[in-house]
């Protein structure tokens, strides 16, 4: 367990409700394989419930009710919270009732009475093949970390992967012969993901040239070092992604994850099929990636051209 969890789940077990609620983040580390993300996101949303049932005087989860679960939904509603974030708190909910139950703590199905806001469909943003490529060249080879950060941008880019997973990843996790890249996403599944000959010259060259400087002791095998020789945090990256963005003109669209927009859009419009695509991204479900299918505005115009009956 990280630091992070370990000092959330501790701030969470002062409370008597928070002991349950800390089992079932130890439970959630230990048994369900969730990443650290996950854990902390959810055990923050169980935080602000345990806060509010105190509140309202509930002191063990069998004091848990309806009224208590519809008040605390419509709670967060008006904190003008994003319909993401409410939906996520209830599937945090739902996850500690179902463990309750399961562990004893209450006789009923409490999950039948959550139900949080009905998303909808949001398309991501992303950019265009040449404002990408203007990305890709902005740093400047005057720069001393120049080859560490054309390399983090090759890899994003050329493997549609979350931050967390490049900041998780080792020497020994990108083959640079045959090209790919071996990678944890989500509830700790493996992936393989193929790279491009430019990536993999970015990455030669920064394994050859700078890593040796950055190494310390403590550095373990990770393969992107900060100059303190550290594996370079998720956080890390996403600054780092954002200098350049900035850089690019392009700050208000540019985020590490809308790189991985991109990754996917630009190879589905090259002709890549939604399967592939999906085991690229590391969906489990494909109706997740085939939102994509909706991004590419000239496939779609190619398509209405060339299959609608009228001219």
């Amino acid at each position: 367990m990280t630091t992070q969890v370990q000092n959330l789940t501790q701030k969470i077990a002062a409370q008597r409700l928070g002991k349950v609620i800390k089992a079932f983040l130890d439970y959630l580390n230990v048994e369900a394989g969730l990443s650290e993300n996950t854990i902390l996101a959810y055990g923050r949303d169980l935080k602000d419930f345990a806060a509010f049932a105190h509140s309202k005087g509930i002191k063990k989860p069998d004091d848990i009710d309806a009224n208590v679960l519809f008040s605390h939904v419509k709670t967060l509603a008006r904190k003008s919270k994003a319909e993401a974030s409410i939906n996520r708190a209830v599937v945090a909910l739902k996850m500690f009732l179902r463990f309750c139950r399961l562990t004893g703590h209450i006789a009923d199905d409490l999950t039948v009475f959550l139900e949080g806001p009905k998303l909808w469909q949001k398309l991501p943003s992303i950019c265009s093949k040449d404002q990408v490529a203007k990305l890709l060249a902005c740093p400047d080879e005057k720069e001393a970390f120049y080859l560490r950060d054309r390399a983090l941008l090759e890899l994003l880019y050329a493997t549609g992967t979350r931050a967390s997973e490049v900041a998780g990843l080792k020497i020994g996790d990108v083959n640079l012969k045959i090209g790919y890249v071996r990678c944890l996403g989500k509830g700790k599944k493996e992936r393989i993901v193929p790279l491009n000959k430019t990536a993999i010259a970015a990455v030669v060259e920064y394994i050859e040239q700078l890593r040796p400087n950055l190494a310390k002791p403590f550095s373990k095998d990770f393969l992107l070092l900060s100059r303190t020789g550290r594996a370079l945090s998720r956080i890390e990256i996403w600054r780092l992604v954002k200098k350049y963005a900035h850089r690019a003109g392009l700050a208000r669209q540019m985020t590490t994850h809308t790189l991985r927009h991109c990754f996917a859009t630009h190879l589905l419009s090259g002709g890549a099929d939604l399967r592939s695509l999906q085991e690229m991204l590391g969906h489990v479900d494909i109706s997740t990636t085939q939102i994509y299918t909706h991004v590419d505005q000239d496939r779609l115009r190619n398509i209405h051209k060339k299959f609608h009956p009228r001219p």
